[in-house]
């Protein structure tokens, strides 16, 4: 029990209440949860009573307690100062994505991490997924062959996928912190994308983007990196659906080979699916996800190859293990032993760099 990480839990909404506290609870091996911080008392209330953890209201009381580690889990716009205020206290940091909106941001969490001598990982759960980490196995050094990636995320907005844990959601954050948290996510993505923007413009880039389809640019960074491929220009851009649906295309291979990727809300239907087929000369291989709060459900992973008119078609699943568990695993490990880390600031500085160009192109802004 000595290895055990002591952590603080910032923000109990949503992913915290449906993931981050079962799973660091089921990990008592690895993880002591000494205590959850929210504005809500509503929501504190609840949580104490339901999992036995010490509530406080704010990051500043849990900052007090003795812990080894913080995991961020509040609002998109409050990530980067929370990430911060951990690193000065002087422990590692998990934070959910996106890490942050702004180059300024970005650059002084690295500066911080490295001051501290900290690690600092970032919640893109689909990098530990089994059936994702046997598509790496598959991927040809250089690329060999690649004509096109495409990903498409139907999602209704996660609302049938979490009816299996009791989730409550606040109606008693003081109006004042929900004020607050608006103003920061327009300054934090006026100055990200070098112009003010409201309405459809500010929903797509903040929320499609950056807190949705991020999650598909990251894995597909990964499979890029396996390949020894970087991503060249953005193309295109585009915002729709008063700001709910997103989608960019990207240059690969010197314009040889293209990537594109969608986000669509269909709010009406209790259906998701998330899809990435790669396109070689010879090979196809298509990752198909489910919904993200389903746990221990498999990915699906299929290989197609012909030989003349025969079409072989392979359908691998590499195992149960549940990504946002295995996240959570590595992260201890990273913190205790050493371990090479996935999902780094840097990463997630490449994803957010490039959702920016492509809501530049979709808005209208020169780079």
């Amino acid at each position: 029990m000595a290895d055990r990480v002591r952590i603080g839990v910032v923000g109990a909404g949503m992913i915290a209440q449906v993931e981050h506290i079962p799973n660091l609870l089921f990990l008592r091996d690895l993880f002591q949860l000494v205590a959850v911080a929210d504005p809500s008392q509503r929501v504190r209330a609840e949580v104490g009573e339901r999992h036995g953890v010490p509530t406080v209201p704010d990051m500043d009381r849990l900052l007090a307690l003795p812990l080894d580690a913080l995991l961020v889990a509040l609002p998109d716009p409050l990530h980067a100062d929370a990430v911060l205020a951990g690193l000065g206290a002087g422990l590692h940091v998990f934070c959910e994505k996106p890490l942050c909106f702004t180059e300024a941001e970005a650059a002084a969490i690295a500066d911080k991490r490295d001051a501290t001598g900290r690690v600092v990982q970032v919640g893109y759960m689909k990098r530990f997924d089994p059936n994702y980490e046997a598509a790496l196995d598959l991927l040809p050094e250089g690329g060999g062959g690649l004509r096109y990636i495409s990903v498409e995320v139907s999602d209704p907005d996660s609302w049938p996928f979490v009816d299996h844990r009791p989730l409550l959601r606040p109606d008693d954050v003081p109006a004042e912190l929900i004020a607050d948290c608006r103003a920061r996510q327009r300054a934090q993505v006026a100055e990200a994308l070098g112009a003010t923007v409201d309405g459809e413009h500010l929903r797509g880039y903040a929320d499609p983007l950056m807190s949705g389809v991020i999650h598909a640019v990251n894995a597909i960074h990964g499979m890029l990196d396996r390949m020894g491929l970087e991503a060249g220009e953005v193309i295109d851009g585009h915002i729709w659906s008063q700001g709910e649906s997103a989608s960019g295309t990207v240059s690969l291979l010197g314009g040889r080979a293209c990537w594109h990727f969608a986000q669509v809300l269909v709010p009406n239907i209790a259906w998701y699916r998330e899809r990435y087929v790669l396109h070689f000369d010879d090979t196809v291989i298509e990752l198909e996800f489910p919904a993200p709060y389903l746990n221990n459900q498999q990915t699906n992973l299929w290989v197609r190859r012909s030989q003349g008119l025969r079409l072989e078609t392979t359908h691998i699943q590499a195992g149960y293990g549940e990504a946002f568990v295995r996240e959570l695993e590595a992260f201890h490990g990273s913190i205790r032993d050493g371990l090479p880390q996935r999902n780094t600031v840097e990463q997630a500085i490449r994803d957010a760099r490039l959702l920016t160009r492509v809501a530049r192109a979709a808005i209208g802004v020169a780079p």
